[in-house]
């Protein structure tokens, strides 16, 4: 890890920046991609997964036969320990629900809101190096809590064309309507367009690699609304000289084994924590069977000694992490002054693993930066906010001569007859 100590507020810019990748040969093959099955539908995507994940399908739908032999498959104690993440991102959910209130803004005029459910939504789980089955429930669980009519699943198979058991017993447990499969680009593309098989969404959900986010990027333009840009998964823990080396260390090499492209940011206010947390890592390494991949992550990632907590705050907030720990005795005083984050991990055991799986909160969180303007995944996202309003005759004498003026003010004409029309005929 790269450890910069005590750096200028002008060079903080560079410190959060994110690897730029050129993607414009990436992203004509998956417009290329998108295209073929957007015009060959089941066929394409067929081709694609023998191209790409070494399948020959005959059909793209799991059957009800695979779901049951994935029941036998699963443990009893994984599905325990998935039962209970889904019971708590249940709770957590449902605590979210929106209530109506219906407000007078005059005396006449009565407007409120109106939360209706997307009809049709897609989950995006990938399968290669690592079977996100905990996705399903954080994608799932709040789809079937808003009321979503219909909830499609894709994930891709394994060489034998079969789909891991545990994402299929989650889809169980969660609620999912359907799933078929279909990884990598050709299933965003499915989703969005619709093929023989798998429908049409109206809003695609779910993480994936750099060709998966190009495809849900273009086809958010101008066929299907999608969840949020994302890149790479990161975590940025803010330590003192109280801070428990061991956790720290843990924290950061947890988010560096998801992927080479991963990054890790350790804020710290102590010299001490450093050689501490350096050492952790080196031991704790060892022990992984994701060692390559955590080695490549934290080569790309950084250790920054600050001056004080404040300093250490802003930064973090300059940062805008996807996870954000804060190890440190005053982490409520720190939580205040949080701004930009995508979740947040208070004290020294509340491990970034937690809300990954069973916490309850949800783990699909905006990467990148874009926890600057956006919210991770949340029971809104699946909903669509309906504005009504009802204006009695005592409504139009309230506002009307108002909208008259405004609407002359702007010109339009028409506008302003609507109303008029409405405060003519009460006169008469």
């Amino acid at each position: 890890m790269n450890i910069l100590k005590y750096p200028a507020r002008e060079e903080w810019a560079q410190i959060v920046g994110r690897p730029h990748l050129d993607t414009t040969q990436l992203n004509q093959t998956v417009a290329d991609v998108l295209a073929d099955v957007k015009a060959r539908g089941d066929e394409a995507v067929k081709g694609y997964e023998l191209k790409f994940d070494h399948i020959d399908l005959d059909t793209l739908a799991v059957s009800d036969e695979e779901k049951a032999e994935a029941e036998r498959l699963v443990s009893p104690e994984l599905r325990q320990a998935i039962e209970l993440a889904h019971d708590n991102i249940r709770k957590f959910h449902e605590s979210q629900r929106f209530r109506s209130k219906k407000v007078e803004t005059q005396p006449g005029v009565t407007c409120w809101q109106k939360s209706i459910p997307i009809e049709k939504v897609g989950l995006y789980i990938p399968g290669g190096t690592a079977p996100l089955f905990s996705t399903v429930l954080m994608l799932a669980t709040p789809a079937k809590i808003a009321g979503c009519r219909e909830i499609v699943l894709c994930t891709p198979p394994d060489r034998q064309g079969r789909v891991n058991p545990a994402i299929l017993v989650a889809a169980g447990i969660a609620g999912v309507s359907r799933v078929f499969k279909a990884g990598g680009v050709q299933a965003i593309g499915a989703m969005a367009y619709g093929t023989e098989t798998v429908p049409k969404v109206y809003k695609i959900f779910g993480p994936g690699n750099q060709y998966v986010m190009a495809a849900k990027q273009q086809v958010s333009l101008g066929d299907v609304a999608i969840d949020m840009p994302a890149g790479p998964s990161e975590v940025c823990v803010i330590a003192d000289e109280l801070s428990n080396p061991e956790f720290v260390a843990a924290d950061l090499l947890s988010q560096a084994e998801h992927g080479i492209d991963s990054q890790v940011l350790l804020i710290t206010t102590s010299h001490k924590i450093i050689d501490e947390v350096l050492q952790q890592v080196d031991r704790q390494l060892e022990r992984l069977p994701r060692k390559e991949i955590a080695q490549r992550a934290l080569e790309n990632s950084r250790i920054v000694l600050v001056r004080d907590k404040r300093e250490a705050i802003d930064l973090s907030n300059a940062y805008a992490p996807e996870h954000l720990v804060i190890q440190t005795e005053d982490y409520e005083q720190l939580a205040e002054r949080v701004v930009n984050a995508g979740s947040v991990f208070l004290g020294r055991y509340a491990c970034e693993s937690a809300g990954d799986y069973a916490s309850g909160t949800n783990h699909t969180l905006p990467t990148h930066g874009y926890a600057t303007t956006y919210s991770g995944v949340n029971l809104d996202s699946y909903c669509r906010k309906v504005t009504f309003q009802h204006l009695t005759a005592e409504g139009i004498a309230s506002i009307g001569h108002a909208v008259e003026l405004m609407a002359e003010a702007e010109q339009l004409d028409a506008h302003k007859n609507a109303m008029t029309v409405r405060i003519n005929s009460l006169k008469k």
